[in-house]
């Protein structure tokens, strides 16, 4: 503990650093802290959060805005600090990000980026090690170490790259947005909008299936366990279908887990009861699919078509551009699939530094095509 205090008040002075996490995420709903790892220019340590009572220094660093924090592929890490401190980072770069916009595509790895930038091949043999079994060798920690240090060597590069192709404060903006889309409160009663085939389901299977998919997500957090364990996506979607009133009639639905009405069917068939008390007016509205929607598939191409004319002027790569996910975000707004245009949600193509550099030019395709 006295070495951590000492360590982070060090590093507290920093302009930059370079930040990763082990964890273990096998059976759980939240992932399992192992190890930390920083990198300064001068020093890079890995901190044993089972071997400290307090790890508030090093959380503080995270939420420090004067420090600059470089991760690489940082979705699970900020999971994490979410998880086992209850911090969101400030002032945060993802690297991986950072290549994709210069052309490395949207996955790359960290040992490819070594490579490239360092001509530095990394030894990856201990990245299945459980990073909550100790004691961890020095192999262990010298593969982990290795996260952070080479990081924040290749920094500077990566950066001054990215500065060159002008296209720093869309990094900055990109990593934001993961940031702040992991901080997000999961809304419970929202979830059996994400559960398979739920949009063949009418309003009163939709609304046993909330009831259930929020007993499930529930059951998860209580219990931290995957979501599956709890139940299946397809047990949730017959149980909604067709109402059973016991076990055995659970039993002889096709599509129903046979170990998710064993272990759990009497409490299934509660939620199902607490269901069938709400009335008509409450339940949700049938689903929309995007993809039934008039002339879809046209107006799909033809928007894919002009994104990607306009990632060529502009010399983004497409993928960052707009993915697929994110053109048919901006369908669904366009046509209001499921009310969209009634929530908060933010539509990616129309904001920030998307709207900034095609703004114009995707509201006049819009009004043009989809009048």
């Amino acid at each position: 503990q006295a070495e951590l205090v000492e360590l982070c008040q060090q590093l507290a002075g920093e302009s930059l650093l370079a930040i990763d996490t082990e964890f273990v995420r096998t059976r759980t709903l939240f992932p399992k802290l192992g190890l930390l790892q920083v990198a300064s220019a001068n020093t890079t340590a890995c901190i044993d959060p089972l071997a400290v009572d307090d790890l508030s220094p090093f959380w503080q660093l995270l939420t420090n805005p004067n420090i600059l924090k470089v991760l690489h592929a940082c979705s699970e890490d900020l999971e994490v600090f979410l998880t086992s401190g209850n911090v969101k980072i400030a002032n945060m770069l993802d690297s991986q990000i950072m290549m994709a916009f210069l052309g490395h595509g949207i996955s790359l790895g960290y040992a490819a980026m070594v490579k490239h930038y360092l001509a530095i091949e990394l030894d990856k043999t201990e990245s299945r090690t459980d990073w909550t079994k100790r004691p961890l060798s020095s192999k262990q920690i010298q593969y982990a170490g290795a996260d952070v240090y080479y990081l924040y060597r290749l920094f500077p590069k990566l950066r001054a790259e990215i500065e060159e192709q002008g296209y720093f404060d869309a990094v900055s903006q990109e990593s934001q947005n993961l940031i702040d889309k992991k901080a997000q409160p999961i809304n419970a009663s929202l979830l059996y909008q994400d559960v398979k085939l739920s949009w063949k389901l009418s309003p009163v299977g939709l609304n046993r299936l909330k009831y259930l998919a929020n007993w499930r997500y529930e059951q998860a957090v209580k219990r931290d366990l995957p979501i599956s364990f709890v139940a299946k996506d397809n047990t949730l979607f017959a149980l909604a279908l067709h109402d059973p009133k016991s076990v055995p009639a659970m039993l002889a639905l096709e599509g129903c887990d046979m170990l998710d009405v064993r272990y759990k069917g009497k409490a299934m068939l509660h939620v199902l009861k607490s269901a069938s008390q709400v009335e008509e007016q409450d339940f949700p509205e049938k689903l929309q699919r995007l993809d039934n929607a008039a002339g879809y598939k046209q107006i799909f191409k033809r928007l894919k078509s002009f994104l990607t004319t306009q990632a060529e002027q502009h010399n983004v790569p497409i993928a960052v551009l707009a993915s697929k996910k994110q053109m048919n975000q901006l369908l669904k707004w366009q046509f209001n699939i499921n009310n969209m245009r009634q929530t908060s949600e933010r539509v990616d193509l129309l904001s920030g530094w998307r709207n900034a550099l095609i703004g114009q030019d995707l509201a006049n395709f819009i009004a043009n095509n989809y009048q």
